[in-house]
């Protein structure tokens, strides 16, 4: 795994792009947050700035292994199971904890001693069901992608990939 690689997340456009040094290897519609951006926690807005990859989570597992708390629960999503609980926020496939670089911007506090601090707000890059719509910000602050584009993508990145949220 080449460590040259890294993303960028483009709130407006509602894509992820992935690049190898300067060159665009691919790009993926996603969703990002329903509220928009912001770092404050408890606001539900997907965090600006400069982070990095701190954990990948769920390698080996099929593309829709379910995920409560970054564990897997041993359910595998279907339509009947997405009907059975339409009010939860279904995380998929995959789990890329971000963590913010950027110390009282997404790190740690700002400057009124209010937490901005992305990994503890749990933000993370994760699947969701194909029937969820992406290109339109729907997430409660991570950032949404298509099972088996998150797989491939999982796959392409390490621990410490940049990833610029802009």
């Amino acid at each position: 795994m080449t460590v040259d690689r890294r993303i960028v997340i483009d709130t407006q456009s509602q894509c992820l792009t992935l690049y190898q040094d300067d060159i665009l290897l691919r790009q993926f519609a996603i969703s990002t947050a329903k509220n928009g951006t912001g770092q404050l926690e408890g606001t539900g807005c997907t965090p600006l700035g400069e982070h990095v990859i701190s954990q990948k989570i769920g390698d080996g597992l099929p593309a829709n292994a379910v995920f409560v708390g970054r564990q897997f629960t041993g359910e595998l999503y279907t339509d009947e199971l997405g009907h059975d609980f339409p009010d939860r926020d279904w995380i998929l496939g995959r789990i890329l904890w971000l963590d913010g670089q950027i110390e009282g911007h997404n790190r740690g506090l700002n400057t009124d001693d209010k937490v901005v601090d992305t990994k503890s707000r749990y933000i993370y890059i994760h699947g969701t069901p194909d029937t969820e719509p992406m290109g339109v910000p729907m997430s409660h602050g991570c950032i949404r992608m298509r099972m088996d584009e998150l797989v491939w993508l999982f796959d392409q990145v390490a621990v410490g990939t940049c990833v610029d949220i802009c």
